[in-house]
């Protein structure tokens, strides 16, 4: 199933991180931390301004980026948890991560 968000939202999968032992012992899931850090699935057409005109957004599909601990709407889908958030919730695009970035360099 394929999924389109509206207007300004953003559709993000969670990147997690490797698994880490602390002083050898590991550390289950539910005492960690969600990870801040995702890929962009799939973007909005833009912002829609209060003169109708739509303003494209700055984020691309395949982006990596960060985002604040409880940014987002999750959801489900295929099994898959997913994030929905708006464009405003990003704090930063990870210019080095990029897909697009690899390609060019």
């Amino acid at each position: 199933m394929n999924i389109r968000p509206l207007y300004d939202r953003i559709v993000v999968k969670r990147i997690e991180e490797q698994e880490t032992k602390v002083g050898g012992l590991f550390i289950p899931d539910s005492a960690k931390e969600k990870p801040q850090e995702g890929e962009v699935v799939a973007v909005g057409k833009g912002k829609r301004l209060e003169d109708g005109k739509v303003v494209p957004l700055d984020i691309a599909k395949g982006d990596r980026i960060l985002f604040g601990k409880y940014s987002g709407s999750e959801i489900r889908i295929d099994g898959e948890e997913l994030l929905i958030m708006r464009e405003d919730e990003v704090l930063g695009i990870l210019e080095g991560a990029t897909k697009k970035a690899k390609q060019v360099a």
